[in-house]
């Protein structure tokens, strides 16, 4: 019976050994693209890392087409989408996996009078049919279209909703969420677009077509200006350990709250 305990005693050990049991998990997972995710990838990433003391995360916010071509090149282990993939880019072997829904604010700085528009007009301020604030229920100053750059998860998510693809009279293209934020609140003349989660006081959400955006709204789909968060991976590469752990943590139910806490409407 001692021989036969002791047997059990040392095939548990070596089974241990083989499985890794006890060791802190080492490793790197990196991610790259659009900067509407900046808030809710990152207090993701901060809790991983957290319950991971062995794995580093990284985020690199160059917009979603950036991060699409990032991951199709294998210069990071999961890339960051506001829109779904195009077909041509599934046809390269990419993958999208949805983690979280995005209402996508149409806003005003705070001393604007106008609190609703329908989507019809704010795709006619967008061409350009539209050009005083004064023709809505504004003050006398000409319309400012704020918009971001080509390529744009944002941009691409807006104009599709909108109906204003190729046809917007920009005034201005910039390269981030934040950049966008920045610029309507400092100009009362100002329009702009920018995701829900990563909207500040400093600027006036409208509410589109009476319906105010919020987490409830996004996900009943009563406000129709919203695309989804996507991750994006290739589909015949297999992530690293450190990868594929980050990567079925955010998309489980475990991640819902810190998500939606990050103003995004999880999918799980």
């Amino acid at each position: 019976m001692k021989k036969f305990v002791t047997f059990i005693a040392i095939s548990a050990l070596a089974l241990a050994a083989m499985t890794g049991c006890g060791k802190t998990e080492s490793g790197t997972v990196s991610t790259d693209g659009s900067t509407s995710m900046e808030k809710v990838i990152g207090a993701l990433g901060e809790a991983f890392e957290e319950s991971n003391s062995g794995i580093t995360f990284t985020y690199n916010p160059t917009g979603s087409g950036s991060g699409i071509t990032a991951v199709a090149e294998g210069r990071c282990d999961i890339g960051l989408s506001s829109r779904n993939l195009k077909e041509e880019e599934k046809a390269q072997g990419l993958t999208e996996t949805v983690l979280a829904l995005d209402g996508i604010a149409v806003i005003v700085n705070p001393e604007n009078p106008v609190n609703d528009l329908d989507l019809e007009t704010i795709g006619k301020i967008y061409m350009g049919e539209i050009t005083n604030w004064k023709d809505i229920g504004g003050n006398d100053l000409e319309i400012v279209l704020i918009g971001r750059e080509a390529g744009s998860g944002t941009r691409d998510g807006f104009e599709s909703i909108t109906g204003t693809e190729d046809a917007c009279q920009y005034r201005q293209e910039l390269t981030s969420t934040g950049d966008v934020i920045t610029t309507v609140a400092g100009n009362p003349a100002a329009i702009g677009y920018a995701s829900l989660a990563s909207v500040k006081e400093t600027v006036k959400p409208l509410s589109v077509g009476g319906i105010v955006p919020s987490e409830e709204t996004v996900k009943d789909g009563s406000y129709v200006v919203q695309r989804p968060f996507v991750l994006v991976t290739k589909s015949d590469t297999k992530l690293s350990a450190a990868a594929q752990k980050f990567f079925d943590y955010i998309t489980s139910s475990e991640a819902n709250e810190i998500i939606s806490s990050a103003g995004a409407v999880p999918v799980n």
